[in-house]
């Protein structure tokens, strides 16, 4: 048995870290994702042949035997023992994959670069549940932890709002193209930022109820805004006010102190993409700053 699974990579507009505590998220997909290649070999050996590629190029090959959990070889073994943790979780959980005595042939192909914070982790973590028939969130809460929103927006690979109460999930489905997407853009800041560091720093402050759904508010007024002017306006104040509460000087204040529009980050704070509009010179202002990599709307999101 072969197949292909496919899941899209995300973006976070609103509600980054608070998300962590049940505030209201708009989350989009990206056209770009992971692809996920496996065949079922009955030949009694128990081995996952595992590939990792990057746009059709191997990164990452290992050989392991799931039924003693051992990596036979691989040329990362850093990388090959979370495959393993991940691998082993599966098998844990799942009626089907591995538990038979056949070898698998697992192929991955990452479509976008690591450090664009598109959810390398969270397409892998939602194919492999759905090769396995697993709980996504499941999966996803044992190996790596988080809300949980980029596994929704994989397994729905659609816009949606989302909200984890922890002991339930909340996720509507929505159709997000605003009717100024066309002046949207995407800036990326040339490193991938550690999510871990930044909710490391968010748990030290403590989020109040209040805080909470000041967020989810600005959230369900995002989403209805119908003008570029009040989706700026609302996106300048949803980043002066988590920036307010984190401590941290916004991603303007850092880099772009004298850009005329408005300047929002996307999930962790100092890196990955920011959302900003288009303005009379933006190509040269961002390459002027360092920052060449720009996608408009629709060549970026699904």
């Amino acid at each position: 048995m072969a197949g292909r699974i496919f899941s899209p990579g995300k973006l976070l507009l609103t509600s980054e870290y608070v998300v962590l505590d049940g505030a209201l998220a708009l989350a989009i997909p990206t056209k770009w994702g992971q692809e996920f290649f496996f065949e079922e070999i009955e030949d009694g050996k128990s081995l996952v042949t595992w590939t990792a590629m990057h746009n059709c190029q191997p990164w990452l090959e290992a050989e392991i035997q799931y039924k003693e959990g051992k990596i036979l070889f691989t040329n990362l073994p850093e990388s090959a023992s979370f495959i393993l943790k991940v691998l082993m979780k599966v098998k844990e959980l799942s009626n089907i994959q591995f538990q038979r005595d056949s070898s698998y042939s697992l192929t991955t192909d990452l479509q976008f670069p690591a450090d664009y914070g598109l959810g390398s982790s969270s397409t892998l973590m939602n194919n492999l549940a759905d090769w396995a028939e697993i709980d996504a969130f499941e999966l996803n809460d044992s190996c790596l932890g988080g809300s949980g929103y980029d596994i929704a927006v994989a397994k729905e690979k659609s816009a949606l709002l989302y909200q984890n109460f922890k002991t339930e999930r909340k996720v509507e489905t929505l159709k997000f193209k605003p009717d100024f997407k066309k002046d949207l853009i995407f800036i990326h800041l040339n490193k991938k930022q550690n999510s871990r560091e930044g909710i490391e720093l968010y748990r030290t402050k403590k989020a109040s109820s209040e805080l909470i759904n000041a967020f989810s508010d600005l959230t369900e007024k995002i989403v209805k805004a119908s003008t570029l002017e009040e989706f700026s306006s609302l996106m300048a104040l949803h980043e002066h006010n988590l920036g307010n509460f984190l401590g941290m000087e916004t991603v303007k204040e850092k880099y772009f102190q004298d850009c005329p529009v408005f300047i929002k980050s996307l999930g962790a704070w100092g890196g990955d993409f920011v959302l900003s509009s288009k303005f009379p010179g933006y190509q040269e202002y961002f390459l002027d700053k360092g920052f060449p990599t720009i996608f408009d709307w629709d060549s970026l999101i699904a």
